[in-house]
């Protein structure tokens, strides 16, 4: 390996990166002059030049506890140092996985009993995928199988994470998603026409139309995030949800990758809706993003069958790391640190102000659709024209222009559906959080250049 020689500088980085490193979503076009990350501060990232940039969505909606938390780096080290890996197939166990499944139970929505750790929030919707299918099929009901999701949802990208995704793009280049997936019309109030209660009679429909005998279960985010950009469901959705599901024998999976562990206020997003799910999946904010883990929570009805299949029809499922012992280690501590700071209470309390603050300043502009969220969780959709809701043409490239305007200011975000979404960490200052809405509010209007009337 001698002659293999380490980069000295930032474009050595950049042509090493090109020549051998595919990145999620890749495209070349977007690596011609990428920003190379160095180090992160509470919530600051700085690249390789020095520049600080505020960390507008928590990394990837996961780094809860900020940047640089020594408590996470420790509760790693000391892991590490005594059992760094064992496994937790059948027949063996640790203690760091039993301590952190006995700590979900405690928080967890009501009825979730019972937990299986993976490392990804798309192995969590695999899981969960597969899972819903072996109950039915372990109480001879093996036709249920049909996984019903909305448009613009986001659960993964592996193949059956991503065949219940809701946006083409993460399937069509791939050829079709698996047979059994079916997708209903978001909730989306500022494009859907109807009320909360309308929405939801969309998956009754599609389950009478599939035929509730062949439909397993219903997997929705709380919040739509990753796909939809920030989508806030309209009051009664999720409670006709839960109805319909029961009234139909259909399990309902909460997808909680993003909006688990205090993101929106509680600590996971179904609260707010006072609903209990069958399966909750969750991975992103367990472990402030520091090392991978992902897992789903099931219902005692589930784990009741589960626990009663005979041993060659068990449910044969696992994976490598499953329940890895370090990941487990900083999830407690993670969870630890966000209950004695208060942080979901925190959540609350600041989403409603950073929402106040961008609705009050942005809420009459002509290229602003709609200012949403819940908790440290928030969009703000741009559009051509304000009184039809028509969207920017392609060529226009907003999302490009806002991207390059809000990097100039100092703050490092996404762009979804032409939506500036903004999850920062649980633990920003109220500084930098005001700091955050000013570079938002003044790259709209520098991109968009309205005239107030």
């Amino acid at each position: 390996m001698s002659d293999i020689k380490r980069p000295t500088t930032a474009a050595a980085w950049v042509e090493a990166d090109r020549l051998h490193l595919l990145h999620p979503q890749h495209h070349p076009s977007e690596q011609q002059n990428p920003i190379i990350w160095s180090r992160g501060e509470g919530a600051t990232l700085y690249d390789t030049e020095g520049r600080a940039y505020l960390d507008g969505l928590s990394g990837m909606w996961n780094v809860h506890l900020g940047h640089g938390r020594w408590e996470l780096v420790e509760a790693a080290s000391r892991q590490l140092s005594t059992l760094a890996f064992a496994t937790a197939y059948a027949g063996a166990t640790h203690e760091p996985a039993i301590r952190l499944a006995e700590r979900l139970k405690k928080i967890a929505p009501a009825g979730i009993e019972s937990f299986f750790f993976t490392t990804s929030g798309s192995e969590a919707t695999d899981t969960s995928i597969r899972t819903a299918r072996w109950f039915w099929r372990a109480q001879g009901k093996p036709a249920k199988t049909k996984i019903i999701a909305r448009e613009w949802s986001y659960h993964g990208s592996t193949i059956g994470a991503a065949s219940a995704t809701g946006v083409d793009e993460f399937s069509e280049g791939f050829g079709p998603r698996l047979p059994g997936f079916l997708h209903i019309p978001s909730p989306y109030p500022y494009r859907f026409d109807g009320d909360g209660e309308a929405a939801a009679d969309l998956l009754e429909a599609a389950i009478l139309r599939e035929g509730p005998e062949t439909v397993a279960a219903f997997i929705a985010e709380p919040v739509q995030g990753g796909g939809g950009g920030v989508i806030v469901p309209p009051d009664g959705y999720f409670e006709r949800i839960r109805e319909i599901c029961d009234s139909h024998d259909v399990l309902f999976i909460a997808d909680e990758v993003i909006t688990g562990f205090g993101r929106t206020g509680k600590w996971f997003a179904l609260e707010h809706w006072g609903i209990a799910p069958d399966i909750v999946q969750f991975a992103k904010g367990i472990t402030s993003g520091y090392v991978p883990l992902g897992g789903i929570g099931i219902s005692a009805r589930i784990k009741d069958v589960l626990d009663g299949a005979e041993s060659d029809r068990r449910w044969w499922h696992g994976f490598t790391a499953s329940a890895h012992p370090v990941a487990c280690a900083v999830a407690l501590e993670t969870l630890r640190i966000i209950d004695e700071e208060r942080l979901v209470e925190r959540a609350a309390g600041q989403g409603g102000a950073l929402l106040g603050r961008l609705r009050e300043a942005l809420g009459w502009h002509p290229h602003v659709g709609e200012v949403r969220g819940l908790g440290l969780l928030a969009g703000v959709e741009l559009v051509a024209d304000r009184r039809t809701r028509a969207r920017f043409a392609p060529e226009f490239r907003i999302a490009s222009k806002l991207r390059a305007e809000l990097l100039a200011r100092g703050l490092y975000t996404r762009i979804v559906n032409d939506t500036i979404c903004l999850a920062p960490p649980l633990t920003t200052t109220d500084t930098d959080l005001s700091r955050i809405a000013d570079i938002v509010i003044d790259a709209v209007e520098t991109v968009c250049r309205p005239t107030k009337s």
